[in-house]
């Protein structure tokens, strides 16, 4: 048993188990799937600011922040108790793809040459990094939520905005992955 967890799920064990959090969540409470919105709450419940923005009862989604929680705890055992020992493997023509651009330092899989404290002083990093968080930032609120509520929660319960909003995810990924990426990367 313990060897199955260690590995990598395949789609058709884990795409209905996350599909199933949906029909939970609304089954246990007429609760909304989201990630996003966690934050929100966390800076409503910490910063002391007299923002608007901020100023709601956010302890009635207090749920939100424990299941955000059990994410983060999920995902720190699942690295400590159950690390799978065989090295990721990487398609050979990404990483091919990614050499032309310069990157080959890695370190479990993340990118060194563009996502570290260091490349955070270059122009790519910083477009990368703080340029591109704030746009997934503004997106989120633009959109009234993230990938996972809308595509997951949204379009199960057949919300008109959440297939919008999911179809323009998957365009802008597919531009940002093979127009824009490029550029920056050659930066």
């Amino acid at each position: 048993m313990i060897d199955f967890l260690k590995q990598p799920w395949p789609w058709y064990v884990a795409g209905p188990l996350i599909g199933l959090t949906v029909p939970t969540l609304l089954i246990l409470g007429n609760k909304s799937f989201g990630i996003s919105s966690s934050l929100r709450h966390i800076c409503a419940a910490c910063i002391p600011a007299n923002i608007t923005f901020f100023k709601y009862d956010w302890k009635k989604e207090t749920w939100n922040l424990f299941f955000v929680f059990g994410i983060f705890l999920g995902g720190v055992i699942a690295i400590n108790l159950l690390p799978n020992p065989n090295p990721v493997v990487v398609n050979p023509k990404l990483t091919a793809e990614l050499a032309g651009y310069g990157i080959t330092n890695y370190q479990d899989l993340i990118p060194v040459d563009v996502m570290s404290w260091s490349s955070l002083l270059t122009l790519r990093g910083f477009v990368l990094m703080v340029v591109g968080g704030f746009l997934v930032g503004f997106g989120t609120q633009y959109a009234g939520g993230c990938t996972s509520g809308h595509s997951i929660m949204g379009l199960s319960n057949l919300q008109w905005p959440s297939l919008v909003a999911t179809i323009c995810f998957m365009v802008g990924g597919l531009i940002m992955a093979n127009v824009i990426l490029p550029y920056i990367l050659a930066l």
